[in-house]
């Protein structure tokens, strides 16, 4: 059975064919959560009571991926925010190995409306996800406002909160990209994120963000080589080439890959 289709989809993540051992796991952490004894505050202190080991994954994934971009200059631009997890990982992180670097931004771009339109690239091949269409992906009204609140929570505590480190940039991206790199030509990008999942969005991104990334700087790519979403491939493959990149992966989080700019 299809996640979406699933009795018990309002609780499970938006992946694509979810198994039943999963459905389960995460309707029983969701009924543990709510029951365990504890205020909200001390369950969140003993948070790895109630997350899965998939969300723990891919936290350890992209800490490990953030740390090879701790000495270059630069910001963190990501492209798919969806609710915030990793762009609200790559903040904290900053916040703990780098307290006062107030140059590295953390600048995430979103439509929260879903997937704008898709191009013949996205429908390639024969088992697109169940979420390649038209609004896919597309979280609860006020996303936006609600992640910035999260980051103006925890700049009550962050060194140097006085000053900004989380920005979003809400629209689609092909638009407001340009944009922004027009009122800020002086950013420099010491780590993209490219989770947008389509071919247009992704290859534009590249395009005008790889020349803004000094030797060492990383690009981590959450989609690539998976045949439901070909258009991460297909833009990677048109603009940056392959054989070009060291495309690393990791031992323990299969789906995301990463290479340093070289």
């Amino acid at each position: 059975m299809s996640s979406t289709n699933h009795p018990l989809s309002g609780m499970i993540r938006e992946s694509s064919h979810q198994s039943e051992g999963n459905i389960r796991c995460l309707a029983e952490l969701e009924r543990y959560w709510a029951e365990s004894p504890g205020s909200a505050n001390i369950k969140l202190e003993n948070f790895t009571k109630y997350v899965t080991r998939e969300s723990l994954t891919k936290f350890l994934a992209r800490a490990e991926v953030f740390q090879k971009q701790l000495h270059v200059h630069g910001s963190v631009v990501e492209m798919g925010v969806a609710r915030g997890a990793s762009l609200m990982t790559w903040y904290h992180l900053s916040s703990i190995f780098e307290p006062t670097n107030y140059l590295r931004e953390i600048i995430g771009f979103d439509t929260f409306t879903g997937f704008p339109e898709l191009s013949a690239a996205d429908l390639a091949g024969q088992q697109v996800s169940e979420h390649t269409r038209p609004g896919g992906f597309a979280v609860e009204s006020g996303m936006a406002n609600d992640i910035l609140r999260a980051a103006s929570i925890h700049d009550l505590t962050r060194f140097l909160g006085h000053i900004p480190k989380l920005k979003l940039v809400e629209g689609d991206l092909r638009v407001t990209l340009p944009k922004y790199l027009e009122d800020n030509p002086h950013l420099v990008v010491s780590l993209l994120h490219l989770d947008v999942d389509l071919y247009e969005p992704t290859k534009l991104a590249l395009e005008l963000l790889v020349p803004r990334m000094p030797k060492g700087a990383v690009i981590l790519f959450d989609e690539l080589n998976m045949r439901q979403f070909p258009g991460e491939t297909l833009a990677t493959l048109e603009t940056l080439g392959i054989r070009n990149l060291r495309l690393i992966r990791f031992p323990y989080a299969t789906s995301m890959s990463y290479a340093v700019v070289e």
